[in-house]
């Protein structure tokens, strides 16, 4: 009876953890499955029978341009190849010198058309005369059809019948002799003259109707009657299939797929009775809609398998039978205590970010965690936001921070002598819900006191703001502290290590101006048109010691700060551009990452240091000898003024200048000068090549060096090295 209690204690357990496991873990996946499923695939195989009905498209169009010229040839063959004259001389015995010219001009015709990469064969037919031509012959047709031409008499008989009425291109298609067009003329009349016959290229027409896509297996020409006239790749239950599809003469798709085959079917602009077919291979078309599809559905398994079996291993683990119950008893009680912990943690930040506002659901949830709390307290959000010091606090590694941050939680719990739960809303934000007590008269503010002892401790890794929230009766109303609390942080300052903001709004702070009016801006411009660049750092200096003396805050003192320095900045690049965005990018930076006043007034000074410094003209000599001995040792590498211009911060335009003050001619000119002293020692002092010589003293090519050499020296290399030696 007891091992029966146990076990399904156990199963209850495993049902339990895994349905834990389903909610937090199972959920998502089965959602990310479902849409990998039907949106990702639905979608790869949308865009893989758009690529075979973009290819096929392609293909019938090709092989439709490729007959309809043909056509064109034959109409064109038969308008201006005279035929009517040589139906008058072709039984007049009289002119045969005349009816010789007409043949070897009609065999030069002919073999234009024949020349056509899907003909094989031409010749003319002439209905109401013994007489057949083509490119090689012009002879009776007894003779044509058994010695050029050979047909047995069943084959002749009805290859013949085929030359009666009117034919505009008609297509005869036969087992044994192959695809054939034929043309009658004259075109409008029922009893025709002549018949212009163009045998296919069977071998010619299976290349033309092949598809070069790994995806397409075969490919033919079929017609509505259920013939195939020309096929590449198919098999016979391809075939089958085909003919099957066409005779039933209602062609409700033009993508199917009919016993495992997928059958594309175009209908040809050259023929109405004819269809491009297209078969192919759903394995490698649908190849990506099939991994995704697989990918998915093993993906859903392997968490589900998962999920079964870390639920079945964990509540094994947890109990088991009850005689070692009693011996495993304290071990297993340490591992929920480690995760409960968490848990409570996570369940805290969902309450206060207002994902739950409901008593029910954090009834629900608390319970299912072991959260014990009072449904009916008084309770208060404190947002600690810390402003980190990065000189000191990026040095910590990652587990020394991690440590750091759980012992200022256990110090707060251990500090507060009423209820309070922690957890780090965010990476900055700390949140603490204090519970007041009505007996010990410990509420908001005296835990927010407790709260700044403990983090005066650590004031050399950041600088804390503690933001007091709306006291609330409800744990569904505790999202509505929080949210307050993190308003209230936008009115820190610049004074304390850790700061308390007592409310929503500080009167004081208002009252200061945080942005520069026009006639400061216009002082500032005017104080350094003047050159009284002191003034302008002493009145920055003004302005913050005003600001510390009406209690500004922070975003207040940063909204003028940028805009000194912006006016500032704007001031330096109406006189000159010796910096570059990236530079002004950096002095933003450090004036934002100050945390005190003293910060702030330092930063100042060094920015006022760089952007207002006078230079000494012994400091740019030693600057620019500094260049000219990188550019001697380095004289044949790529040297840039991009690079010398940044590593003074100029433009380019304005190191270019100074340069040529400095050393007294252009940087270009110098190079250029440096390069062909160098060069000539090479021509004089060694055998190496002009060539070698041009890429020795840093030119690319062979003309750049010549043509450097010639405008500076007035002759060759090579002519200047014969000379002097």
């Amino acid at each position: 009876m007891a091992i029966s209690k146990v076990h399904k204690f156990r199963l209850a357990l495993f049902w339990r953890l895994f349905t834990n496991y389903f909610i937090v873990i199972l959920i998502p996946v089965i959602v990310a499955s479902i849409l990998a499923h039907v949106l990702a695939v639905r979608t790869i195989e949308k865009d893989a029978e758009k690529l075979n009905d973009v290819v096929i498209s392609h293909f019938s169009k090709q092989t439709d341009t490729a007959l309809d010229s043909l056509k064109t040839n034959m109409i064109n063959m038969l308008s201006s190849s005279n035929l009517t004259g040589l139906l008058r001389v072709v039984d007049d015995s009289r002119e045969n010198q005349q009816r010789s010219d007409q043949f070897h001009a009609l065999r030069e015709q002919l073999m234009k058309l024949q020349s056509d990469k899907l003909v094989s064969k031409v010749f003319l037919y002439f209905s109401n005369h013994d007489l057949v031509a083509d490119v090689d012959i012009y002879t009776d047709k007894s003779y044509y059809f058994n010695m050029t031409y050979p047909l047995d008499e069943q084959q002749k008989v009805d290859y013949l019948s085929h030359f009666t009425g009117k034919k505009m291109m008609d297509i005869v298609d036969s087992s044994s002799l192959g695809m054939s067009a034929v043309m009658s003329y004259p075109f409008n009349t029922e009893n025709p003259e002549v018949y212009l016959v163009v045998h296919f290229d069977q071998d010619k027409l299976k290349e033309q109707i092949s598809i070069p896509e790994k995806w397409v297996t075969g490919t033919a020409i079929a017609t509505s009657q259920g013939e195939i006239l020309n096929q590449h790749g198919l098999t016979d239950k391809e075939v089958k299939a085909v003919l099957a599809h066409t005779r039933s003469k209602v062609i409700e798709s033009q993508f199917l797929v009919t016993d495992e085959i997928a059958m594309s079917l175009v209908k040809s602009r050259f023929n109405d009775a004819w269809y491009y077919v297209t078969i192919a291979d759903l394995r490698t078309l649908m190849k990506p809609a099939y991994m995704t599809r697989l990918i998915s559905w093993a993906f859903l398994v392997f968490f589900l398998v998962v999920g079964s079996v870390v639920s079945y291993y964990l509540s094994r683990r947890l109990y088991r039978p009850i005689q070692e119950i009693t011996d495993e008893n304290k071990e297993l009680s340490q591992r929920m205590n480690g995760m409960f912990p968490l848990m409570q943690e996570f369940f805290i930040t969902k309450i206060l970010q207002g994902e739950y506002q409901d008593e029910l659901s954090i009834a629900y949830y608390a319970k299912e965690i072991d959260f014990t709390y009072d449904k009916q307290a008084m309770r208060t959000v404190l947002c600690i936001a810390f402003h980190y010091n990065a000189e000191v606090y990026d040095r910590l590694s990652e587990t020394t921070k991690s440590f750091m941050f759980v012992e200022i939680k256990e110090l707060i719990r251990k500090s507060t002598p009423s209820m309070v739960w922690l957890c780090q809303t965010k990476p900055d934000v700390l949140a603490c819900v204090v519970t007041h007590d009505t007996f010990l008269h410990l509420g908001a503010e005296e835990a927010a006191d407790i709260t700044k002892l403990v983090l005066e401790s650590y004031s050399q890794y950041f600088k804390a703001t503690i933001g007091i929230g709306k006291t609330v009766n409800a744990a569904e109303e505790l999202h509505e502290s929080y949210e307050q609390a993190l308003s209230v942080l936008q009115n820190r300052g610049l004074d304390a290590d850790v700061e308390i903001c007592r409310g929503p709004l500080v009167g004081e702070r208002t009252q200061w101006e945080s942005f520069l009016s026009v006639q400061e801006v216009n002082r500032i411009f005017n104080q350094h048109k003047t050159k009284e660049y002191e003034r302008l750092l002493e009145s920055v200096r003004e302005k913050l010691e005003d600001g510390k003396h009406k209690n500004a805050t922070a975003m207040q003192v940063k909204y003028l700060s940028t805009d000194v320095l912006n006016t500032w900045i704007r001031a330096v690049e109406t006189e000159h551009n010796d910096f570059n965005v990236p530079f002004f990018s950096s002095l933003y930076d450090r004036l934002h990452s100050c945390m005190t006043w003293d910060e702030l007034e330092q930063s100042f000074f060094d920015i006022h240091c760089v952007l207002f410094r006078t230079e000494e003209p012994h400091q740019r000599t030693q600057q620019f000898s500094e260049i000219l001995a990188y550019i001697h040792e380095h004289y044949n590498e790529e040297l840039s003024i991009e690079y010398f211009a940044g590593l003074l911060n100029m433009s380019n335009g304005h190191f270019s200048r100074t340069f040529k003050e400095a050393v007294g001619e252009k940087y270009v000119e110098y190079i250029a000068k440096y390069r062909l002293m160098k060069a000539k020692q090479f021509l004089l002092e060694t055998d190496m090549k002009i060539d070698d010589i041009a890429e020795k003293v840093g030119y690319w090519g062979r003309n750049s060096f010549i043509r450097t050499f010639r405008k500076y020296e007035g002759i060759t290399p090579a002519k200047y090295r014969t000379m002097h030696h």
